[in-house]
C-alpha cells in the first residue's frame, strides 16, 4: 500500500489536486463540474496525442512530427469538407485515421528500413508536413463560416454532459490500456524499449514493432487533427505549432522513460492532465499563458532528473541484494 501512494501516478494525482485547490482559493468557479469538465474536454487532444508518444518512446525513439501530422490531416480534412460539404463525419474520421496512419508509417519506414536516428527523421518531416500545407493551401486560412455546420458541430455534441471530443479522450485511453497489458503488439513495446537485444532472441522484430509505434502515433495524431480543427473552427499553416513540446511534457511528466521500456497509460494521462490544469490555470491566476512553455520545459527538466535518480537507486537496491546473496 505505502509503494503504491509512492507511485508516480500517486504524486501526480496529490499534485493535480494541490494544484486544482489553489486555484479554487483565488477562484471558486474553477472547481465547479462545469468547467472541470471544459478542462479535461480541452486537455483531451493532447491526452491522444500522448499516448501515441509514449507508444514510441517506449520503443526508444521518438515522434516530434505528431504536431505538424495534426495540422496537415486536419487542413486537408477541412478542404474535403469545403469541397463536399454533405460528406458524413464518419467518413471524415476514416480519412484522418488513415492519412494519419500514412504520415506515421512514413516515419516508421525511415527508421526501420534506412536505419536513420528517429529524431533526425521526425525532425525532418516535421518541417515537410508543415511545407506541405503552405503548398496546399498557399498560406491561406479555412474559417468558421466555410466548414459545414455538421462538421464542426461532432465533437461539440454532448453525451451525459460531456462533449464528444472529452470521450475521445476516454475511449483511447481505454483502448491503449487494454492493448498494452492484453496483446502480442503491447509486449513486444515493452521488451524492444527494455533490452532490444534480448528481444531479438525471443523473436520480436525491433524494426518493425518500432514501425508499428509510428504508424499508432500517427494514427492517433490523425484523429486529433480532425477534432482538433472541428472543435476550433479554423485552419491554417501553424496550428499547433510547438505542440510536441507538450506532448513530450506530458509522457515525461507521467512517468515515461526517455531511454525506452517504462512507462503506463495512466501516468501519461496525469502528465497530459497535469499539463492541462496548468494551461487553463494561469489566466486565473493572473500568470501570462506563455509561462506555460517554460512550464513545461522545466516540467521535463525534474521529471527526467527524478526517473534518473529512481533509476540510480533501483541500481544501488540491485547491487546490494547481490553482494548478500554471494
Amino acid at each position: 500500500m505505502i509503494a503504491h501512494l509512492k507511485s508516480r501516478e500517486a504524486l501526480l494525482m496529490g499534485a493535480i489536486i494541490v494544484l486544482v485547490s489553489l486555484v479554487a482559493t483565488r477562484f471558486p468557479g474553477f472547481v465547479t463540474p462545469s468547467n472541470l469538465v471544459a478542462v479535461f474536454t480541452d486537455t483531451s487532444p493532447l491526452m491522444i496525442l500522448a499516448i501515441g508518444q509514449m507508444v514510441v518512446i517506449l520503443t526508444r525513439c521518438i515522434d516530434l512530427s505528431v504536431a505538424a501530422n495534426l495540422a496537415l490531416t486536419g487542413m486537408v480534412c477541412a478542404m474535403i469538407n469545403v469541397a463536399m460539404p454533405d460528406l458524413p463525419v464518419g467518413v471524415i474520421l476514416v480519412v484522418s485515421l488513415v492519412m494519419g496512419a500514412f504520415l506515421g508509417a512514413i516515419n516508421g519506414i525511415l527508421v526501420w528500413k534506412l536505419d536513420i536516428p528517429p529524431i533526425v527523421v521526425t525532425l525532418g518531416t516535421m518541417t515537410i508536413f508543415r511545407g506541405i500545407i503552405f503548398l496546399l493551401t498557399e498560406g491561406k486560412w479555412i474559417n468558421a463560416h466555410e466548414m459545414s455546420a455538421h462538421f464542426t458541430a461532432f465533437p461539440r455534441a454532448t453525451i451525459l454532459g460531456m462533449p464528444i471530443l472529452g470521450w475521445f479522450g476516454i475511449v483511447v485511453a481505454l483502448i491503449a490500456v487494454v492493448a498494452m497489458a492484453r496483446t502480442k503488439l503491447g509486449r513486444s513495446m515493452y521488451a524492444v524499449g527494455g533490452n532490444p537485444h534480448a528481444a531479438v532472441y525471443t523473436g520480436i522484430n525491433v524494426g518493425r514493432t518500432q514501425f508499428y509505434a509510428f504508424v499508432i502515433s500517427g494514427m492517433l495524431a490523425g484523429l486529433a487533427g480532425y477534432l482538433w480543427i472541428a472543435r476550433y473552427a479554423v485552419a491554417y499553416v501553424d496550428i499547433a505549432a510547438g505542440f510536441e513540446l507538450e506532448v513530450v511534457a506530458a509522457c515525461v511528466i507521467g512517468g515515461v522513460s526517455i531511454a525506452g521500456g517504462a512507462g503506463t497509460i495512466i501516468g501519461t494521462l496525469l502528465g497530459a492532465l497535469f499539463l492541462g490544469v496548468v494551461k487553463n490555470a494561469l489566466p486565473v491566476v493572473d500568470i501570462s499563458p506563455f509561462w506555460q512553455l517554460a512550464i513545461s520545459g522545466a516540467a521535463i527538466i525534474i521529471a527526467v532528473a527524478f526517473n534518473a535518480q529512481s533509476g540510480r537507486s533501483k541500481g544501488r537496491v540491485i547491487l546490494k541484494s547481490a553482494e548478500h546473496a554471494q
